[in-house]
């Protein structure tokens, strides 16, 4: 078991720390975030300890915080050679994570959503896959990136959430008009969705289009739905928006 800490202890950390907690690793939390660091040494047992004295003992230190004031807090802190340090901050670069965390060098970049500490959530990583998959897979598949521009791809493809999120409240809140039963249409919707995806395969091998293909074979209803978003050029809505977010991260004018 690695003996682990958090900098900056928020909504982000929290699933991380509860997750790495329960399968037996020694988490240290930071007092930033203190009371969400108070309510998880209640709850799965970590020790809340001042910023200097986390990133002493341990091994694996995560820098959770917000991209406006991390530097402010992480620069006084005394790294070393041997750790390992993972980076869960959106627009902060390897070079400047590099600057601040000196002498240590072994660091990693990834996204994590809330429900990692369930399963099942990608987590991409830049530069390399450790210490993330030893620590979170096989629940949570560790997907490698080649270039650290794709961090800022993956931020912005993280977005589709709240896209099919819309998708499926406007078809909740028209089928709740339909029946009057708007807690039902929600219910329906939502499991409706949730449902079919867990039995979609998570393999890499075009499993996304595969299942809509075979949802959306002609002259069926959910061909129907295909074709209207398709005349409404969805598609490159979707595209657009994306790349507008990739682009912005990345600095790009």
């Amino acid at each position: 078991m690695s003996r682990i800490g958090f900098i900056g202890t928020g909504h982000i950390a929290a699933p991380m720390v509860r997750f790495l907690a329960l399968k037996g690793h020694e988490v240290f939390v930071s007092e930033r975030g203190a009371d969400v660091a108070a309510e998880l040494a209640a709850s799965v047992g970590v020790t809340m300890l001042p910023n200097q004295s986390v990133v002493d003992r341990s091994d694996i230190v995560f820098l959770c915080l917000r991209p406006a004031v991390w530097q402010e807090i992480a620069t006084p802190l005394t790294f070393r050679v041997e750790q390992q340090v993972i980076s869960v901050m959106a627009d902060v670069s390897v070079a400047s994570l590099l600057d601040v965390i000196a002498p240590a060098t072994d660091i990693s970049v990834t996204i994590p959503i809330g429900f990692l500490e369930r399963g099942g959530c990608p987590l991409p990583a830049f530069p390399k896959a450790e210490p993330l998959a030893s620590l979170f897979s096989p629940e949570n598949p560790v997907i490698e990136l080649s270039d650290e521009s794709q961090i800022a791809d993956h931020f912005a493809a993280s977005a589709l959430l709240s896209g099919a999120l819309t998708i499926m409240k406007d078809g909740a809140d028209w089928l709740g008009q339909q029946t009057g039963n708007s807690a039902g249409a929600d219910t329906y919707v939502a499991s409706l969705v949730a449902g079919f995806m867990r039995d979609v395969p998570k393999d890499g091998q075009g499993r996304i289009l595969e299942a809509r293909s075979a949802l959306a074979s002609p002259d069926t209803l959910n061909r129907a739905v295909v074709d209207a978003m398709e005349h409404a050029d969805t598609r490159t809505t979707i595209r657009t928006v994306l790349q507008s977010l990739s682009d912005k991260m990345r600095g790009v004018t």
